[in-house]
């Protein structure tokens, strides 16, 4: 027992992060508290909500919300299906194994490589991220790389760094692309400075709930 906790106490967040999520993944879906219906959908249902009211109080302005929500939801209709499909195949087709070994608190500069060829590489809106980033927290990513490859899929996507050297010059696109992935690493750095081993942890518990 002694052994286990100085065991605990030498390591890193993202290790105990990790094996946190590895105990979850055993514990099975059974193990799984369910979140009630209304809390899980509550802000459908308030924005639902403010819609309705909106109409009521002022209905020109009530009909150009609800344009614009509707587009919203269109664009997330034909965004999400591909996206979740992606996350099937990663969860199937990708080892935990592997991806400890490639993306784990040990992977070093692979690890920060990857995050940022995966985020590069990837398409669609930042919402997108946030379920591949809780498919990688399952599989065993670091925190930190989980980070970069968050901060990658916002600002060094190739598709655009493309358009910005088409459009703006291969200088201009370059400088950009140097300066964010300086402040990725910056940001990353801080957060993971900033976020105690408990918060990690609860955050790789959220994970493994989705």
């Amino acid at each position: 027992m002694e052994d286990q906790m100085k065991n605990k106490q030498n390591q890193t967040p993202d290790q105990q992060g990790a094996q946190g999520m590895e105990q979850k993944m055993k514990q099975g879906p059974g193990s799984k508290k369910q979140e009630p219906l209304l809390k899980r959908y509550r802000f459908f249902l308030v924005t639902a909500a403010l819609l309705i009211t909106l109409n009521l109080i002022n209905p020109a302005q009530g009909e150009v919300a609800a344009v614009i929500t509707g587009k919203s939801l269109i664009e997330m209709l034909t965004i999400i299906p591909p996206i979740f499909l992606l996350l099937g195949l990663l969860d199937v087709w990708v080892p935990r194994e592997m991806l400890i070994r490639h993306m784990g608190p040990g992977s070093g500069i692979r690890g920060v490589f990857l995050g940022i060829l995966i985020g590069s590489a990837a398409a669609g809106p930042l919402y997108g991220a946030f379920p591949v980033a809780a498919v990688l927290m399952k599989k065993g990513a670091s925190f930190k790389n989980v980070m970069i490859f968050l901060g990658a899929w916002s600002t060094t996507k190739i598709p655009m760094v493309l358009f910005e050297v088409t459009s703006l010059g291969a200088k201009f696109a370059l400088t950009r692309l140097v300066a964010s992935l300086v402040g990725i690493f910056i940001i990353t750095a801080v957060v993971d400075r900033m976020l105690s081993a408990e918060e990690k942890f609860g955050i790789y518990e959220k994970a493994a709930e989705l």
